[in-house]
């Protein structure tokens, strides 16, 4: 198994994750991920800046706010949002951060400060993909999107 899939394996595994990059005004991807992972059983914790409550869950404007320890934060913002996180993470000590990545919409969340961040501190990263790709059971377009990125070298290594 490669490392990448390793630390997949191990992000999917957690149960208490975070996600950022939510709207109560509009669908975006970060809101579709919420819901794929909250569909398979994922106990989820949203973070919005505005705090309020993300369908039907209550959520924290950033990661100091967030009672009880988490297994990882999901990110689906602009890159220097993620980075913002990431420090957040490291001071709040998550030990997981998957920072996404759009095929279609040619979008990321990679930040490379928030990926060096991150590797300073020892967190399991992925930076870049999908969750949509992993998490069971994976629709027909996002399995086009993984092999897509397999044979285009767009896969996060």
């Amino acid at each position: 198994m490669s490392d990448l899939n390793q630390r997949i394996a191990d992000f999917l595994a957690q149960r208490r994750i975070a996600v950022a990059g939510l709207s109560t005004k509009r669908q975006i991807t970060g809101n579709l991920i919420y819901r794929k992972l909250k569909g398979a059983g994922y106990e989820l914790v949203p973070i919005m800046p505005a705090g309020g409550e993300f369908e039907g869950d209550q959520s924290y404007p950033d990661l100091m706010a967030v009672p009880g320890k988490l297994d990882g934060i999901f990110i689906a913002t602009r890159p220097e949002v993620t980075t913002t996180l990431v420090q957040q993470a490291v001071d709040v000590g998550v030990p997981r951060i998957w920072m996404h990545e759009s095929l279609v919409k040619a979008a990321s969340s990679v930040s490379q400060e928030g990926v060096m961040l991150a590797q300073q501190h020892g967190i399991a990263l992925i930076a870049g993909s999908c969750p949509m790709m992993h998490v069971q059971p994976v629709d027909f377009a996002h399995r086009c999107m993984c092999w897509l990125m397999k044979v285009t070298k767009r896969m996060p290594a």
